[in-house]
């Protein structure tokens, strides 16, 4: 009996194997298509917060003309210019973007893949109950890593990259720029993630939507606390991180209210 639950351990830990392995080839793949197009990559994506043309600052434009405020809220001049002091600079840039993008891309399968993992283990009410995760953790992360692409990391762009010091002249370097561009717009992919970690901690007992509720307070100083972590020392960036981040947790009381409340019926 022993030996069978042994074999069983291991396979399981084959299985798991595998999946590693699918999900680390379907990331190098990824991975390696955004090396092979990087001008594109670059230029449109990477580098796109850098023209006045961005399509985030021509909406603030409209926005500011539609209410009232003229150009003020209008990007006329990017005054910072980014350039390379290391002889590997560009070449460990390229091959950090790739990395993230793959991950990014590849991230419905590689859940997908470990959601497949942990099925088999759940009874059939169960897995009912979660139909559609793999569509909607896929939906609420690329939500999340459009809107700190296309609103926070502008705006972290435009706050730190223009910010005045005496004659201090801004000259970014690539790894910095990239840093800031990849790691908002991944940490606002994972943060959307809140809604699907609630639920199944919903499921398993360990949040009730009594103890979300009492710790609301608590919440708002950590989700605070976590968005001037993840993004640059700017009150706006901060806050347009924290609020959708606010709104999740409130999905999430709703989530986990219904969960219990499905508990409950069953007995």
């Amino acid at each position: 009996m022993s030996e069978e639950n042994e074999m069983s351990f291991l396979e399981h830990l084959e299985e798991l194997r595998f999946i590693l392995m699918r999900s680390v080839i379907a990331i190098s793949v990824v991975a390696i298509v955004i090396f092979v197009f990087k001008d594109f990559v670059f230029e449109t994506i990477i580098f796109g917060p850098r023209s006045t043309d961005f399509v985030s600052y021509r909406l603030w434009c409209d926005l500011s003309h539609a209410i009232g405020l003229g150009d003020q809220l209008c990007i006329k001049s990017i005054d910072y210019d980014i350039i390379n002091t290391t002889l590997i600079g560009k070449f460990t840039a390229h091959i950090l973007v790739s990395i993230i993008g793959g991950f990014i891309v590849a991230f419905p399968y590689v859940f997908y893949q470990f959601w497949s993992f942990i099925k088999p283990g759940l009874k059939l009410n169960e897995v009912k109950a979660v139909r559609g995760i793999s569509f909607f953790t896929a939906l609420l992360f690329f939500a999340g890593v459009f809107f700190g692409y296309y609103v926070i990391a502008p705006l972290s762009l435009q706050f730190l990259g223009n910010y005045k010091l005496a004659d201090v002249e801004s000259k970014i370097t690539i790894m910095s720029y990239m840093k800031t561009v990849a790691s908002i717009t991944l940490a606002a992919g994972l943060l959307f993630q809140l809604p699907i970690v609630i639920y199944f901690l919903s499921k398993i007992g360990l949040v009730t939507p009594a103890g979300l509720k009492g710790y609301r307070k608590h919440a708002l100083v950590a989700i605070l606390v976590v968005s001037a972590i993840i993004t640059p020392p700017d009150i706006t960036s901060q806050v347009l991180v924290a609020l959708p981040v606010l709104m999740l947790y409130e999905l999430s009381i709703f989530i986990s209210r219904r969960v219990e409340k499905n508990r409950l019926a069953k007995g």
